[in-house]
């Protein structure tokens, strides 16, 4: 099994780049277009938030058409950056989307692996949040999986990673109530996030835990005390989740830009291992 998931795409109303720099748009035509020429295709697809830049109508209207390129089930969650209403109104969340008190989450079983994707979306905040009723959508579907693996999906980090500005805007209210019940469960193979906008692994409550990087710009890699809020554009990038039995999920970060090659491995005489 093989989760394609991308996360923080940005999009923009037309001819308008995020942050006056971004070109979001047409960042995100990119990565799609990488992701719907995947041989062998993935089972499905996971945007984990911020799919928008502002949430606007026109914002979700130009992501719609950007999605039909994509052929497998889509799985979409929301950021800080979109709203709620705009986003269920202008997209087609697909049969996995549940829509329970208006939380755009989704369960979804794809061969051996449960796929969970949690709602964090604190309306008119930056910082995420998981209430008693998306906790208790959480443990539902855990207990509902009956053991098998399972992965869950959401756009804000439950964990600090040392970039102060972003750690003040992860997820805060909730967060505490998601790392025990994640804890009673040792099937849950990963926690995949987004917001971040690089790629950042940790281990969390018996599991481990990743974010995922932009498929457009990328947070400076800050560590000082009180590093400033800014970004870089550093090369977009994605990752392709693999699932086998006995072995479990396997990530691999893969680039959306293309890159010379490839080239065979030509060995050299002198080489000191074996020549096949």
């Amino acid at each position: 099994m093989l989760i394609a998931h991308i996360t923080d795409l940005h999009i923009r109303p037309l001819g308008k780049p995020a942050y006056r720099v971004s070109e979001t748009n047409a960042l995100t035509e990119r990565a799609l277009d990488v992701v719907a020429a995947l041989r062998p295709q993935p089972d499905a697809l996971v945007i984990t938030g911020d799919l928008t830049d502002c949430g606007l109508a026109e914002e979700y209207g130009l992501l719609a058409n950007l999605l039909e390129r994509i052929e497998v089930p889509v799985l979409l969650l929301p950021g800080n950056h979109d709203r709620r209403e705009t986003l269920t109104a202008g997209l087609t969340l697909g049969p996995h989307a549940l829509l329970d008190d208006g939380f755009v989450q989704f369960s979804a079983d794809l061969g051996d692996v449960r796929l969970i994707g949690l709602d964090t979306l604190l309306p008119g905040q930056s910082a995420g949040a998981l209430c008693d009723k998306r906790l208790g959508f959480l443990e539902k579907a855990l207990a509902g999986a009956n053991g098998k693996p399972v992965v869950i999906f959401m756009h804000h980090p439950p964990f600090d990673c040392g970039i102060i500005h972003m750690d003040r805007i992860r997820l805060l209210e909730g967060a505490d109530g998601f790392r025990e019940i994640v804890a009673r469960y040792p099937n849950v193979e990963r926690i995949l996030c987004g917001h971040h906008h690089r790629p950042i692994t940790t281990r969390f409550a018996g599991t481990i835990a990743q974010i995922a990087p932009s498929v457009t710009h990328q947070v400076t890699l800050d560590l000082a005390p009180e590093g400033p809020a800014t970004f870089h554009m550093e090369p977009p990038a994605y990752y392709l989740h693999s699932y086998r039995p006995g072995t479990g999920l396997v990530s691999h970060m893969a680039y959306v830009e293309r890159y010379p090659g490839p080239y065979p491995f030509v060995l050299d005489a002198d080489y000191p291992g074996a020549h096949a």
